[in-house]
């Protein structure tokens, strides 16, 4: 059932690679309509799609194997923001990819304090290292679209095959559990200092739980109890 939400909520979600922020995304955005999402890689993939002059610079950094400037990324997200009137304090939205990093965090808070849009909460998706690995290896998706399914919780209606299309799925290369395991340990790399960032202003909280079924009402109550729904 849709819930209305009285004051803004601006939100990022953190969490590591597996942990769940996509599903939990698709299920905040059917909670609370007044909620838009901003997802980093899909504008990147987009510009990149559309051969924008900000997408030809991504792609010549994504060709030559390099990480993308911190200012680049910043940028596009803004842009987006201001393109779609989101920079109003009225707004409500979630971020989905982005920031990863304390820089691109510091230069994210710079840019929204100019319109006094500035994040007003930030959720740490916290679930078990040993369950996220499990679940990476029990991973399957469908590339055209990018469909995700998972043998133990969302298997395909025919084994092997894409439910709307019948074409054949396929695992990622680097779902494995060796693979995810360094990623796994990159992001907690950068992920500690980034919480602490969040930490210092006061708006981190922290929601655990082993599935997202488990992590999904906590989170609901949580923005409930803070944002004063009707």
């Amino acid at each position: 059932m849709a819930t209305k939400l009285i004051k803004p909520l601006r939100l990022l979600l953190l969490g590591a690679p597996g942990a769940g922020k996509g599903t939990q995304t698709s299920r905040l955005l059917e909670k609370f309509p007044q909620l838009n999402s901003v997802s980093s890689g899909d504008l990147l993939r987009q510009q990149i799609k559309d051969k924008t002059p900000l997408g030809s610079l991504a792609a010549s950094y994504i060709l030559e194997g390099k990480l993308l400037p911190d200012e680049l990324i910043t940028r596009l997200v803004k842009g987006h923001l201001s393109d779609a009137g989101w920079l109003s304090p009225q707004a409500s939205w979630l971020l989905d990819g982005f920031p990863r990093t304390v820089e691109q965090a510091t230069m994210l808070k710079s840019a929204l304090a100019k319109s006094d849009t500035s994040l007003t909460m930030v959720v740490d998706l916290d679930v078990p290292e040993s369950v996220i690995l499990e679940r990476i290896e029990n991973r399957y998706v469908h590339v055209p679209s990018g469909r995700v399914y998972n043998l133990q919780y969302k298997p395909p209606k025919v084994p092997g095959k894409d439910d709307i299309t019948g074409e054949p799925l396929t695992k990622r290369p680097d779902d494995t559990a060796e693979v995810f395991g360094k990623r796994l340990a990159e992001y907690h790399k950068t992920a500690a200092p980034l919480r602490e960032f969040y930490a210092k202003r006061g708006i981190l909280k922290t929601i655990s739980g082993e599935t997202s079924d488990i992590i999904t009402p906590k989170l609901f109550q949580l923005i409930e109890s803070q944002y004063g729904v009707n």
